[in-house]
């Protein structure tokens, strides 16, 4: 027999081999044993739920004017704290989005106009259910109705209700704030994210379960990937809107003397 009969049945032979490990389903090709495919994302089929708070103050910064008005220059001088920014579906390492549902990821201007007070932007509220909705395995009225419910459910601490100071805080500090305030919840629940100029606070993220009660977070939500900074930036709100909620906060000063020049509130001083 030939060498070169020898090599092209060592060829068959490998062929065959790589045709049965595929079929018996493990990777066979170098690439995907250190790339593995991207897992399936399905619809309803996720381990647990975040709860994303932004701090609008924040994101008001760096506003478009005329793509954010509605949140941040409204005419009557309301302004926000925590607004919500979306539930998410998680696994415990990684995380679904834009599942396919079998129709058209429509949200009605009706289910649209309910949120706005809590999620004052349209486009945001159309963007968060086509990403993370549509792997809720819910249609936008029931997500929505769900969102709103966990994102009431979860008290503001004072000092974040409508300060009028710019704050220097740290996450911990901000984590202790909310498990004061709402008994039920432990730091390894939460998370705190930051960036831009000074640390800004971004958000705050709380993990549920799918049926809604606090659990401790995954991998998604290791603080030290959101925001290592000792100390962060907190914008102020300074809502002025004459029917805001009052608050006992020694921030707010008295409505009737204008807005006071800005004062720095450090970490620990409140």
């Amino acid at each position: 027999m030939s060498l070169r009969s020898i090599a092209v049945g060592l060829l068959l032979l490998g062929s065959m081999v790589v045709l049965v490990t595929a079929q018996d389903g493990a990777p066979y090709w170098p690439s995907e044993h250190f790339k593995p495919q991207q897992r399936a994302h399905v619809a309803g089929k996720f381990d647990y739920y975040t709860l994303v708070m932004s701090w609008s103050p924040t994101h008001c910064v760096t506003a478009e004017r005329g793509r954010d008005d509605m949140q941040c220059s409204r005419g009557d001088g309301h302004r926000y704290g925590f607004v919500l920014h979306g539930l998410w579906p998680q696994y415990e390492k990684g995380y679904p989005e834009s599942c396919r549902i079998g129709r058209r990821p429509f949200v009605p201007q009706l289910v649209i106009d309910q949120m706005l007070d809590i999620m004052p932007s349209r486009g945001l509220v159309i963007h968060e259910y086509r990403q993370h909705g549509t792997c809720s395995g819910l249609d936008p009225q029931n997500y929505y109705r769900l969102s709103r419910t966990l994102y009431n459910s979860v008290r503001i601490p004072e000092r974040f209700q409508n300060p009028f100071e710019t704050q220097f805080v740290s996450p911990r500090d901000i984590v202790t704030e909310f498990m004061r305030a709402n008994p039920g919840l432990r730091p390894e629940m939460m998370a705190v994210t930051c960036g831009g100029p000074g640390n800004r606070l971004r958000d705050i993220r709380i993990c549920l379960t799918r049926e809604g009660r606090p659990r401790a977070c995954g991998g998604n939500e290791h603080q030290g990937k959101l925001c290592r900074a000792d100390q962060m930036h907190v914008p102020p709100v300074r809502s002025t809107r004459r029917d805001e909620k009052k608050t006992t906060s020694p921030l707010q000063p008295p409505r009737d003397r204008g807005l006071p020049r800005p004062k720095v509130i450090e970490s620990g001083r409140f």
